[in-house]
């Protein structure tokens, strides 16, 4: 199994696929999600917000995707937000720096480093135009955001290129009118947009994408003090420490100073546990801490938690302390105060941010749960059957002697209630195996018995086992199974 047959099972199967495809124009980048990809990924983000959202009692907003330049010359965005570009002084192309460097000579350089040091590599390894073979320029900063002109006079705006800085502007009056406390957390699921120079590998680069993002807002002097720590105190954590991956439980990390405090490990707890659910391989998981060449400019401490795949290791959540850069550079271009109170204390809240990639995180759900079952001649995308596309195909055996009319009675019944698929064409053979491949958990068949007896035979997926079960269980049996954890 690898990238291409996940790339393959999307493609036939309604996952997800390019936008615009039938048109020769049409950019790199951006990719729609078919019926069941959209499917999958709402029952991904209900899961969010069950195991994070919910559980940590946060606020969810939805803010605009259009924001005025304020808010990214506040940010920084406008100033910092940029990749190393590198031209072809002969065919003029152009490429990301550090991406070429490492194609070119598998050397690694962060891609916050100065501009001289891709340079210097570059010139040892006589690094050339991969199209043309001619000699490159220096490197230089291109600026990822995507501006918009506003009205008739064309009033300078961009595309957020990050969904939390409507969080950070809209803070002051959400803790006011919710009646806030810190520590306070503030969700978004949403699109970005950054004019990613190379966009790759379907969901994996783009430069439009979904986002699901949360902002912590705490006390600095209280980091320490976290009365619900002892909820996910034992839940185990694998980080990445220097060389090697070490596996720890939370209250371990902190006492052993892996990670700096109480408030930052209840975080990366709660996301560890969040992704376990997912059905991800959590042993193939990570956390792993970055250099200071490899943060954001706004981040004091950050840790990226990556998921290996068959084409590398992935980043599908950054974990940022932000300390108060955000709320005090807004605070001092605005001229508004962000200050709050935490019981007699006025303080400028510092943020721990959970930046979560949903379209990465999607496609390493596929990975890890496509099997390509050869005994059985099946390829299985043998996911979590909460997270599945479709709960549940209900089959008729055969269309005549009024097993149709039966299936589809059958299927009135059970469609609002869970994601169904009805099916009466083709062999049964190859009906159970469409449904295997797009993730459903279950099929139910009604055949000539069904007619006498009142009852029907369910499939399991993964063991391809049948059990024979009354018709008015169906829904007790399918809750049970297809219910979030």
């Amino acid at each position: 199994m690898n990238y291409d047959n996940v790339m393959k099972l999307a493609l036939e199967r309604g996952f997800y696929f390019p936008s615009c495809e039938v048109y020769g124009d049409s950019q790199a980048g951006f990719w729609e999600y078919g019926p069941n990809g959209v499917s999958i990924k709402n029952k991904f983000l209900e899961l969010w917000r069950q195991q994070l959202v919910r559980r940590d009692r946060m606020l969810e907003i939805d803010g605009s995707q259009i924001m005025s330049k304020s808010v990214f010359e506040a940010s920084g965005h406008l100033g910092n937000f940029a990749d190393p570009i590198v031209k072809c002084k002969e065919c003029k192309s152009t490429f990301r720096a550090d991406k070429l460097i490492v194609d070119a000579s598998e050397v690694e350089i962060p891609e916050n480093s100065d501009l001289n040091e891709f340079d210097n590599v570059i010139k040892e390894k006589a690094i050339s135009c991969p199209k043309c073979n001619g000699s490159l320029d220096n490197t230089k900063k291109f600026n990822m955001m995507f501006k918009v002109g506003i009205g008739p006079e064309e009033e300078e705006a961009y595309l957020r290129p990050e969904t939390c800085q409507s969080i950070f502007v809209d803070f002051p009056r959400l803790f006011k009118t919710m009646r806030g406390k810190l520590p306070i957390g503030i969700a978004q699921v949403g699109k970005s947009f950054r004019n990613e120079i190379a966009p790759r590998q379907s969901l994996l680069r783009l430069r439009e994408f979904y986002q699901a993002e949360i902002e912590v807002f705490c006390n600095p002097n209280k980091l320490d003090v976290l009365d619900k720590f002892s909820e996910i105190e034992n839940t185990t954590l694998r980080i990445q420490n220097e060389q090697e991956v070490v596996t720890v439980t939370c209250k371990q990390a902190v006492e052993s100073g892996i990670i700096p405090n109480k408030f930052v490990a209840y975080y990366l707890g709660l996301l560890s546990e969040f992704y376990e659910k997912t059905g991800i391989d959590m042993n193939k998981s990570r956390f792993r801490k970055l250099g200071e060449k490899e943060k954001a400019f706004y981040a004091e401490v950050a840790f990226d938690f990556e998921v290996e795949t068959t084409i590398g290791w992935l980043e599908l959540v950054a974990c940022n302390y932000r300390s108060d850069y955000d709320l005090s550079s807004h605070a001092k271009k605005s001229k508004e105060k962000f200050e709050v109170m935490d019981n007699d204390e006025k303080v400028l809240p510092h943020v721990f941010e959970i930046s979560m990639g949903i379209d990465r995180s999607l496609y390493c759900v596929l990975e890890h749960g496509y099997r390509d079952d050869k005994e059985n001649e099946r390829v299985v995308l043998s996911i979590r059957p909460y997270l599945a596309p479709v709960h549940v195909g209900i089959l008729s055996l055969v269309k005549k002697d009024g097993l149709a009319e039966k299936t589809n009675d059958v299927y009135l019944n059970i469609k609002t209630k869970f994601d169904s698929f009805l099916d009466h064409a083709g062999a049964i053979g190859r009906r159970y195996r469409r449904l295997d491949e797009i993730g459903a958990p279950f099929a139910i068949t009604i055949d000539h018995q069904t007619k006498d007896d009142d009852t029907v035979t369910i499939r399991s997926r993964d063991s391809m086992s049948q059990d024979r079960v009354k018709i008015k269980d169906l829904e007790e049996i399918l809750s049970k199974e297809t219910r979030f954890p």
